[in-house]
């Protein structure tokens, strides 16, 4: 049976102290005193960042697993359930959804030994909003009163009027409507706090950040960036090692070689081929793990080539022309689903079914639907970075197209992700290009709103739609989750209408690790329990 992540409902202050306040301990099963740490230095896979690690300014996962070991947030999020569990925050009260108190633990001390107070949470996520900062993150401070009027094109207003600092520990929220997942929302990365030094010298911090969880960083090159126990750590989850190293690779085949060498101690990300006949699992016995996680797969069709952009019946036909589970069965050795939504399953509300008849194979109607189109002249084009082992589905999605709709469509490769991230940035690349998502949070909203508001950092593929996110307003401020979820569901489908991106897949996690290591945890997000792992 599926396990689902729940989603917690905030339905007045006193729910909220009891489901959160009351919660103790996360899914690692760590409390500080297992775990041998003497001496203790692992090694694993990274990939480089596209900006400093600024929590704000980080919007992709080479860079948001080094900020999320590195931070400590208002919630952490349980590795088994995704369940929010308190963090900083000694509890969120409300009673309307849309004023929240926010109290503090005292004594959270930040990687430079000063405390996390109240207008830490407060000013990072001002600065975060702000238009003239530029932040990734900014669209994550929508929900708070007066966003729009800081975030505004040419705004020079630095701070929300939905955010007051009361005292060193307390803060309040207002939000702009009611919304019962906001607490939920909490333990993302764009909400961890900034020390005061990061507003006395941005330029400084991009330099050697600083955050308030377990690692802090020690040094940072183009090949690798070393993180520390941080021997002040005030939480509930100590790292068990002392010291964590991400080694930048460019070659994932390589990088999976070092593990079963035992010269990497853990990656996650196991190349395709090694995932045939289940190669991996001969290669690591005992040292694997598969896990289903919040994770989706799927193509971009650029909004910068004209001949996509206008064509609804030639993206779709696109999409019908690609035999997901084929390529599945060839490519992952049947690990992943196929796609058929644009919310995995195991994300509370999620149908997998508002892409309709578009992520069917039906190579006949695609070719029928593709010829009513006028077709797409030249050479339609597959995008994926070169460091994730990307370039084998790649190549199958562009044969599945190619034989279905008689059209040549070839694979281009970038260096990494990072070249990637800009060539989309400066809207250079063309016809179709890879697009992955892994949850921030445990809500069907993290699939939609993100990737498909108007402006958001991680739009892609530029769609907006006022009626998609009238739907998103609605259900934001819903009487409660199941309400929030049939309006998530008609935005959802309103994608499968205009199909600004093709569903693929939604990956399982699919990881190895050294002899050296143990205690080994994924969380629901796809990514390792930095907290947890601990040496043999």
């Amino acid at each position: 049976m599926r396990k689902q992540l729940r989603v917690i409902t905030v339905a007045s202050a006193a729910a909220m102290s009891l489901v959160l306040a009351a919660c103790g301990g996360g899914g690692s099963g760590t409390d500080g005193g297992g775990g041998s740490s003497g001496g203790a230095d692992i090694v694993i896979r990274g990939c480089t960042p596209e900006n400093p690690l600024v929590p704000g300014n980080t919007s992709e996962t080479c860079g948001g697993d080094m900020v999320d070991a590195m931070t400590a947030k208002l919630v952490r999020y349980d590795t088994e359930t995704a369940d929010p569990i308190m963090d900083i925050a000694e509890s969120i009260e409300t009673e309307d959804n849309i004023n929240f108190t926010v109290t503090l633990k005292e004594g959270y001390l930040f990687h430079d030994g000063t405390e996390v107070k109240a207008k830490n949470f407060v000013d990072a996520w001002n600065y975060t909003a702000a238009y003239s900062n530029g932040q990734a993150g900014s669209y994550f401070m929508a929900p708070f009163e007066g966003f729009e009027e800081v975030s505004a094109e040419g705004s020079t207003q630095t701070e929300m009027s939905g955010l007051e600092v009361v005292d060193d520990y307390t803060f309040t929220i207002r939000t702009v409507e009611p919304m019962a997942n906001l607490p939920v929302r909490l333990g993302y990365s764009a909400y961890a706090p900034l020390p005061d030094a990061f507003f006395d010298d941005p330029a400084a911090f991009e330099d050697a950040p600083v955050g308030a969880g377990p690692f802090s960083l020690d040094s940072q090159s183009t090949t690798e960036y070393k993180f520390v126990k941080f021997a002040d750590y005030a939480g509930e989850f100590p790292a068990q090692v002392d010291s964590l190293t991400f080694r930048i690779y460019t070659d994932d085949a390589a990088a999976y070689n070092d593990v079963v060498a035992n010269n990497l101690d853990y990656t996650n990300n196991v190349p395709s081929d090694f995932l045939v006949n289940e190669q991996f699992t001969n290669d690591l016995p005992d040292r694997n793990l598969v896990r289903e996680t919040g994770r989706f797969a799927g193509l971009v069709f650029s909004p910068n080539d004209e001949q996509l952009a206008d064509n609804l019946d030639l993206r779709r036909s696109i999409s019908m022309a690609i035999d997901r589970q084929l390529i599945i069965d060839q490519i992952f050795n049947g690990i992943y689903k196929p796609a058929h939504g644009w919310a995995p399953s195991v994300v509370d509300g999620a149908t997998d079914t508002a892409c309709g008849d578009n992520c069917n194979y039906d190579p006949e109607a695609a070719k029928a639907l593709y010829d009513q189109s006028g077709g797409y002249e030249g050479t339609l084009t597959l995008t994926v970075n070169g460091d994730g082992g990307h370039k084998p589905w790649a190549d199958a999605t562009c044969n599945s197209i190619k034989n279905a709709l008689g059209v040549e469509c070839v694979t281009q490769v970038t260096p990494d992700f990072a070249t990637f991230n800009e060539q989309i940035d400066n809207n250079e690349i063309m016809g179709l290009f890879r697009t992955g998502w892994q949850m921030d949070y445990p809500s069907i909203e993290n699939f939609l709103g993100p990737i498909y508001v108007t402006g958001a950092d991680s739009n892609w593929s530029k769609y907006s739609n006022p009626e998609f996110e009238d739907l998103l307003r609605q259900a934001g401020s819903a009487d409660s989750i199941d309400q929030a979820n049939e309006l998530y569901q008609q935005a959802e489908a309103m994608l499968g209408r205009d199909m600004p991106t093709a569903p693929m897949w939604y990956p399982s996690t699919v990881v190895g690790w050294s002899d050296r290591v143990e205690n080994v945890h994924i969380n629901a997000f796809g990514v390792l329990d930095f907290s947890a792992i601990s040496m043999k």
